[in-house]
């Protein structure tokens, strides 16, 4: 019996059903430093976990970080059900944006099926048989849970608002239609460096991603009222830049119903609920929604050719805590 460890590989956040953290990492000269926590060793280098993430990559298989990344989220999805042995059989689902999915999937798959895998997590040696991955379309994979209750509808626009992309995906009577599917490099990153530049000309003053993201959600600053104000502003030019590039291709919110998602469907939601351009829509809570989505879909894929449930089938609880991208 093997466990199944879903993870959502975000250009902001790694998220499993029980995790989230930044997509980023550094390299260590030795153990003997201030991080004596979240530690990866892996060929011959020491991995540790950091807030700045990395650079946006269309293809995150151009080299090991992501699957540095992924140990991670292993490591940290077994150490929460219990499991201390020190070699464990795993199965993969992960999932890709619906645009890049037919070009990038047996890449993808490619890229984590390593079969054994030697590593070090906090100073525990670890071994792991990475068995099956299974490759899903993100977007899709969040509606897992409610898909049936989206069988009578005719139409609904999934749309993802991540990291860097914003991903859009027509559901037709509950099925997804991969032949309408979008990604466009439009998300929350992308609107973090010109926010920065333009605080820093118009009240020279630096700030980063976590103010902004303090502001938006509601938590006290330090910043003047019209560093506030000018940071709101930015946003809902952001938000309302995105439904007009949806509308050029041919998205039209105000006659269609949409699921929005994603952590920066959360950050955008108060400007989006009050936009003119969209006449329905619903918003998912849970930032892992996708996570979640592939551990459903994995689960049922692995009963159906062995007969039996992940080890962990009872364990996917899937917080909805965290506010990550």
């Amino acid at each position: 019996m093997s466990y199944l460890i879903a993870i959502d590989h975000g250009n902001y956040a790694i998220k499993t059903p029980n995790f989230s953290f930044t997509s980023g990492l550094i390299t260590l000269a030795s153990k003997n430093t201030i991080y004596d926590t979240d530690i990866v060793e892996f060929g011959n280098q020491i991995w540790a976990l950091s807030n700045e993430r990395i650079h946006y990559m269309r293809d995150k298989t151009k080299d090991e970080r992501f699957f540095i990344l992924t140990l991670f989220a292993i490591a940290k999805e077994l150490r929460h059900l219990g499991v201390d042995s020190p070699l464990e059989a795993i199965d993969l689902a992960v999932g890709l944006p619906p645009e890049h999915y037919a070009t990038l999937k047996n890449k993808f798959k490619e890229y984590f099926q390593r079969g054994k895998v030697n590593f070090v997590y906090n100073n525990r040696p670890m071994t792991i048989i990475i068995q099956q991955v299974f490759v899903y379309p993100q977007a899709y994979a969040a509606i897992a849970p409610r898909a049936e209750s989206l069988v009578d509808c005719p139409r609904v626009f999934i749309v993802d608002i991540g990291g860097y992309t914003t991903d859009v995906l027509l559901i037709r009577n509950g099925a997804p239609d991969l032949q309408f599917c979008r990604s466009l490099e439009d998300g929350v990153i992308t609107m973090y460096n010109p926010i920065i530049g333009n605080v820093n000309a118009k009240h020279n003053m630096l700030i980063d991603d976590e103010h902004i993201n303090s502001i938006l959600q509601g938590k006290n600053t330090l910043l003047p009222d019209e560093v506030v104000r000018s940071v709101i502003e930015s946003v809902k030019l952001h938000g309302n830049d995105i439904i007009n590039r949806l509308r050029e291709l041919r998205v039209d919110l105000r006659s269609n119903p949409a699921i929005f998602m994603g952590g920066g469907s959360l950050l955008f939601k108060p400007y989006l609920e009050n936009s003119d351009l969209i006449t329905r829509a619903e918003y998912e809570p849970n930032p892992k929604a996708n996570a979640l989505g592939y551990y459903i879909f994995g689960s049922r894929q692995v009963k159906k050719a062995t007969g039996t449930a992940p080890a962990n089938a009872v364990n996917q609880n899937g917080g909805a805590g965290g506010e990550n991208i």
